[in-house]
């Protein structure tokens, strides 16, 4: 849908720009043999996992998948196993190409940008471009080529050799960079023209499918809220004797101390019956009987 074109196209302007950022208040390249490359993939792979693991935590479907699988009433289900199977593929490709886009996006961008990838693999670029004494040892070379991402560290006679190396390795970047890009794009081209070829339903009834599922999912939604504020209500109008709005309010309740304590501290959902829980300790002390009813006038005297 639409909605989902331009989230995409948000997060990926986002995590442009927070590469940017990135790149230009912290990478350094630390131009020393055997540091290179880990500093240099640490900066590529590290900032696009997290983004990865975000884009699935921030993804509603990802909780709704996993959510109650351990539940005993799920296991009593009678579903269909393949159909059920099929489904959970299904959603779970969808919530991982949510979840690729700022990922891919920080990859590509970054591979375009060519500075990490040159301070990656510096040290491990042909002998052919060293340019000086043959009769060097490994080693030394190793420890000069690793310093051509800091042109301040490399000698003059170097410079043109330096040169050399830094065109090499950002051109072979930014040509894995819009390789990347043509690859996602592609697929997910051809994944769409897939999902449309064996989609039951036509082109107009999808559209009308999409927009009854986004309809519904916001009623539900609204009903969710004003339901469980209503239900929530009668609960604390139980301990207090009102709820917040009410108008010419007569009397209010005087929760006594074993009260207070027994709504107090934490709580999880508590298995009432096999069909019901108990939300909160709220929740369970107003579906008891209250021995303490005192209530208090407030046209009275305190």
């Amino acid at each position: 849908g639409k909605e989902v074109v331009i989230a995409n196209a948000v997060i990926a302007i986002l995590t442009i720009g927070g590469q940017q950022l990135f790149s230009f208040f912290t990478f350094s390249c630390p131009c020393h043999v055997g540091q290179n490359l880990i500093y240099g993939l640490a900066f590529l792979g590290v900032p696009a996992l997290i983004l990865l693991v975000v884009g699935f935590a921030l993804n509603n479907q990802t909780w709704r998948l996993v959510t109650g699988k351990r539940s005993p009433l799920l296991a009593e289900s009678s579903w269909n196993q393949l159909l059920q199977c099929k489904l959970t593929c299904f959603v779970l490709c969808s919530i991982t190409g949510r979840a690729l886009v700022a990922p891919v996006t920080w990859l590509a961008v970054t591979l375009i940008n060519g500075s990490y990838y040159v301070c990656a693999v510096s040290e491990y670029v042909s002998v052919y471009y060293y340019g000086a004494n043959p009769n060097v040892t490994a080693s030394e070379r190793r420890r000069v080529l690793a310093a051509f991402p800091c042109s301040q560290l490399v000698p003059p006679e170097l410079s043109r050799a330096r040169d050399e190396v830094i065109l090499l390795l950002r051109y072979q970047s930014q040509v894995a960079g819009w390789l990347l890009i043509a690859v996602v794009v592609l697929t997910v081209f051809l994944s769409y023209c897939l999902a449309s070829c064996f989609s039951p339903l036509s082109f107009l009834h999808f559209r009308y499918w999409t927009s009854y599922v986004s309809n519904e999912q916001e009623l539900f939604d609204e009903a969710t809220d004003l339901h469980s504020k209503l239900y929530a209500m009668q609960h604390v109008k139980k301990f207090f004797g009102f709820v917040p709005g009410s108008e010419n309010i007569k009397e209010i309740r005087i929760p006594s101390l074993r009260e207070w304590q027994a709504i107090s501290g934490l709580a999880f959902l508590k298995l009432v019956d096999e069909e019901h829980y108990d939300y909160s300790l709220l929740h369970d002390w107003a579906l008891k009987d209250s021995v303490d009813r005192k209530y208090l006038k407030l046209d009275e005297d305190p």
